[in-house]
């Protein structure tokens, strides 16, 4: 009979996992709690306007419809045993066990602070974020107060492309819709608890990017920490002392932490770093259980002595790495293959590390759209962003600029 394999977690590992089971004799019961696959990295062009949301998502069951071996089940994973998992709705058995659930916001002990400064993992997050930023225009028009202020909060890639697209819809996307207000006079704010923006590139290119959001009329505040959220409202510590900041919305950029599915797989023994991620052998299974793997953002991997990075290309090259276990393709361990790292910043602007070739500007930001866009699952997703984009470099119109509002229950 063939094995069952349970792959919890629909994201860039859990797919990948799947589609290179495609044809093995295995039996795959996928489950997620949303019936989509989402391009995590462009969420930041869906919280400007820049794109809609079913520009960056799928439905998991159109993307695997084509393979007989898959069930797809959305529902939530409550806990997981030895040999199952519980979800909302059932118990289901399995042989082989795949958790890539990913990770999502860390607000290092201040999880207060969440209600008053989102951040930016799931498509209601982005539009959740985008009703906030665009309401605060429509706000300042009502009133005639040209007082708006935009506050990020982490310097990270994400807390750089949502600051520089803020900016970049103010000062260029929104310039003629209003008649009370200047939509450029707009003041976006970075905060970074360090002392220079992507800190992970090195530090030349670090220090064009800096530049490149600076033009793009971003002020940077680096060596500054956040020491209070409220409704509105911020708390910044920088080297000449507190500073008050009035805030129509912020955005929280600063950290993520693993997914509580890690907590589960503690209780059978899994050891969790500072983050909640699980630490794994090097077949990125969990030490003691043979047929538990752990892969993508919920993986504490090391290579050479470094952390692998928590991107999508490490999670679709451990997702394709557990299928060859799975199917007895590879006894080997498992090695991350870097490929590079882009960020970018604003129109026309990004960095590029390709090892020994770095390079920032047009370049930079060409090739991580071109990436990006190679990256979207489906054709027709790739053609509608490449559409969109091209519209948008042109006319710098950001054409789903639509303000969606939800209570706390999410309708």
């Amino acid at each position: 009979m063939a094995q069952h394999v349970v792959i919890v977690g629909g994201g860039f590992g859990g797919l990948t996992a799947a589609q290179e089971l495609n044809g093995a004799d295995v039996e795959i019961t996928l489950i997620d709690r949303t019936n989509h696959h989402l391009f995590q990295p462009l969420l930041y062009q869906v919280a400007t306007g820049g794109l809609s949301p079913a520009d960056i998502a799928s439905p998991i069951r159109y993307i695997l419809r084509r393979q007989r071996n898959v069930r797809v089940i959305e529902d939530t994973v409550r806990e997981i045993e030895a040999d199952r998992v519980v979800t909302d709705s059932a118990t289901i058995p399995f042989d082989q066990l795949i958790v890539a659930t990913g990770a999502t916001h860390h607000y290092f002990g201040n999880d207060q602070w969440e209600d008053h400064a989102p951040g930016l993992k799931t498509l209601p997050d982005a539009t959740r974020l985008r009703a906030q930023i665009l309401g605060a225009f429509e706000q300042a028009e009502r009133t005639g107060s040209a007082d708006i202020t935009f506050l990020v909060v982490g310097a990270g890639p994400t807390g750089v492309e949502m600051a520089g697209a803020i900016a970049e819809m103010a000062r260029h996307t929104l310039r003629r819709d209003f008649r009370a207000i200047d939509p450029a006079a707009a003041r976006v704010l970075l905060v970074e608890a360090g002392p220079r923006v992507l800190a992970a590139y090195p530090e030349k290119l670090s220090r064009k990017a800096e530049r490149q959001l600076v033009d793009l009329g971003v002020e940077v505040m680096t060596d500054t920490t956040v020491t209070e959220i409220g409704p509105g409202r911020a708390s910044l510590v920088t080297a000449e002392g507190e500073v008050e900041v009035e805030a129509q919305a912020v955005v929280w950029a600063a950290g993520v932490r693993a997914s509580s599915l890690g907590e589960q797989l503690a209780t059978l023994g899994a050891d969790l770093d500072r983050a909640g991620r699980v630490r794994v052998d090097e077949a990125l299974r969990v030490p003691g259980h043979q047929n538990l793997y752990v892969i993508g953002d919920l993986a504490a991997v090391e290579q050479d002595g470094k952390p692998v990075p928590g991107v999508a290309p490490a999670a679709m090259q451990m997702g394709s790495y557990v299928a060859d276990r799975i199917r007895g393709m590879t006894e080997a361990p498992f090695t991350y293959r870097d490929k590079g790292s882009l960020a970018t910043i604003g129109r026309s602007a990004g960095i590029a590390d390709f090892g020994r070739i770095r390079f920032s500007g047009f370049p930079a930001w060409a090739a991580w759209l071109g990436i990006h866009i190679f990256f979207l699952i489906g054709f027709q997703n790739r053609i509608l962003v490449m559409i969109q984009w091209a519209w948008s470099y042109f006319t710098r119109n950001r054409s789903a600029r639509l303000i969606v509002r939800y209570d706390r229950n999410g309708r």
